[in-house]
């Protein structure tokens, strides 16, 4: 069975294994690591994992991040962030990739950042986290992360609260790497109960247990969550979207079951039950429909 999440303490003990003592003591809510280090002390490649705290990452090198259920290439200077609702994990780093990364837990900001991080739009859970970097970008973004280093290693009352600038700053610089268009949205009636929509759709993954069950598989019972009628949610995100209500749960509904097929051991049975399906040949033939491919073909790869 796969684990449901990792906590900071896990991956504290994972990652102290082979760092310095110094590292070590200061281990809390916020900490702060070169990726460099992590190459030498030979720490294994992450499992695909929920963590129950966030991460940004600066990374300079190649590599594929797998996120949710989606393989995301990244070549050069790139700036990803991570939210504990999504899963994830990357190929074996090359040993010449360089980079820094901070993890923090939310409680972390609570006292004197006013944003809750879970509503910022980088850790959102429907949007793409990855920021290709300019030369220059990388130099002004590696330069935060080097006060943040320095920050970290002085003994000094207030470090911390310096620290949540440095990182509210790589929040807001990454705010900016992207038309406000894409980050903030549009603001009418029909673009809220969309946005609302697919938060709704987003809780219900990822399906940690083989006796968890989705069980909103239908625009009928998400409209009822919600609180409209059913028609004024369908006419509402077809106009934002494009789409169908019914073609956004049955994409998400796909790809949580290729994860689950990819990343876990249960079998087929187990899979098309967490996931609200009769039987397994009716989760045979939606997979099927969804993907052109049967599930076992995905259990081989």
């Amino acid at each position: 069975m796969v684990k449901s999440a990792e906590s900071l303490e896990e991956f504290y003990g994972h990652k102290f294994s082979g760092l310095s003592q110094n590292l070590a003591r200061h281990a809390g809510q916020f900490n702060v690591f070169r990726i460099e280090d992590r190459i030498q002390s030979n720490t294994v490649s992450a499992s695909y994992i929920r963590r129950d705290f966030f991460k940004i990452m600066l990374y300079s090198g190649t590599n594929n991040f797998h996120y949710g259920d989606r393989t995301i290439s990244v070549e050069g200077s790139t700036l990803l962030f991570f939210n504990p609702r999504v899963p994830y994990t990357y190929d074996s780093l090359e040993p010449e990739t360089t980079g820094c990364f901070c993890v923090f837990k939310e409680d972390f900001f609570q006292e004197s950042f006013r944003i809750n991080l879970s509503e910022l739009p980088l850790f959102s859970v429907g949007f793409y986290p990855v920021f290709k970097l300019s030369d220059q970008q990388h130099a002004e973004i590696g330069a935060i992360f080097e006060k943040v280093i320095a920050a970290f290693e002085k003994d000094y009352i207030y470090k911390f609260e310096l620290i949540k600038s440095y990182v509210s700053e790589l929040i807001y610089l990454a705010l900016q790497l992207r038309p406000a268009s894409e980050i903030l949205g549009h603001i009418d009636a029909g673009s809220r109960i969309t946005s609302a929509f697919m938060e709704l759709l987003e809780r219900q993954f990822p399906i940690e247990s083989a006796s968890q069950r989705f069980t909103l598989r239908s625009p009928k019972a998400i409209a009822d969550k919600l609180s409209v009628h059913v028609n004024y949610l369908n006419r509402a995100i077809k106009k934002t979207t494009g789409r169908t209500t019914t073609d956004h749960i049955f994409e998400r509904l796909a790809a949580e079951a290729k994860a689950l097929l990819k990343y876990t051991d249960w079998s087929i049975g187990e899979i098309s039950y967490a996931l609200g399906f009769e039987d397994q040949a009716h989760f045979n033939n939606f997979f099927k429909k969804q993907t052109n491919t049967n599930p076992s073909s995905i259990r081989k790869v």
